[in-house]
């Protein structure tokens, strides 16, 4: 069975992560995984902080149980819920549990509205999805599910038969009965043999999911991904970070992190 594990540290911006992954499980019938890390300075076991760890790692288990049975009332027991509490460096951990559960994907909040929460939360957030080799969906703060009707990958169609994760992205359009749109951002008045010979791959590669294609003029990649995204009301945008075509090109670390930090629409992360 499908499982959607979703990070928390109990604070209202990753509760809408935890709303948004819940809802999501319900849609495709998955269960649901709650993880929170409690997060250990280096060296801590030469500092007198050990019982505070202790006292840490208890509230943390009763605040999951208690996440849990939130969860479980808001979805009137229709998904199994699963609860992880580690303690350490969040991505390690995380990816230790990941090994473990094997999820269908990642769910954590994209950002905080303080200071505070922004550096937080978008440190975190921008570093999985880099890093982390599942599948990863970071939520706006503002962001809740009601249903994936359309579905965006943004590429660069370059070496699109060796870098799109073509069976991914079948699953995804598949489990959720949504539309496929594929974006590209570049110049109209530029005329490139390769981008018009890989998006015929594309399309061959596609066809049975009947995509629509979009090529956009935009002089800022981020941000014209951005704008198609809300203009188009597209309830969940694939990208694709550190494949070979996208190093330098379309999604270079600067791009990912924009898009993560301020994309008003969820952002979904996939890894060759």
């Amino acid at each position: 069975m499908k499982k959607i594990l979703v990070a928390t540290d109990f604070s209202k911006v990753a509760g809408n992560a935890v709303n948004y992954a819940a809802d999501m499980a319900l849609s495709i019938d998955a269960q649901l995984v709650l993880l929170h890390v409690v997060q250990t300075p280096i060296g801590f076991s030469d500092l007198p902080i050990v019982m505070g760890l202790e006292d840490m790692m208890r509230n943390a288990e009763n605040d999951i149980q208690n996440l849990k049975e939130e969860v479980t009332l808001k979805t009137n027991g229709k998904i199994n819920i699963e609860t992880e509490v580690g303690m350490g460096g969040f991505f390690e951990e995380l990816k230790m549990v990941c090994k473990r559960v094997n999820p269908y994907a990642v769910v954590m909040g994209s950002q905080g509205k303080t200071a505070a929460e922004h550096l937080m939360f978008g440190s975190h957030a921008v570093h999985t999805v880099k890093h982390l080799a599942w599948p990863v969906i970071t939520v706006p703060p503002e962001a809740g599910f009601t249903a994936v009707k359309k579905i965006a990958l943004a590429s660069d169609l370059t070496e699109v038969v060796e870098t799109t994760p073509f069976a991914e992205i079948k699953t995804l359009v598949h489990d959720f009965n949504a539309e496929l749109h594929i974006l590209n951002i570049g110049k109209k008045e530029i005329f490139d043999a390769d981008i018009v010979f890989e998006s015929g791959l594309m399309q061959e590669m596609t066809l049975a999911l009947k995509p629509t294609f979009h090529f956009i003029d935009h002089d800022n990649t981020d941000e014209g991904i951005m704008d198609f995204a809300e203009k188009n009301q597209i309830d969940l945008l694939v990208v694709m970070p550190h494949r070979h075509n996208l190093l330098s090109g379309l999604f270079h670390k600067s791009h990912t992190k924009q898009l993560v930090l301020h994309s008003h629409v969820p952002v979904m992360s996939i890894h060759q």
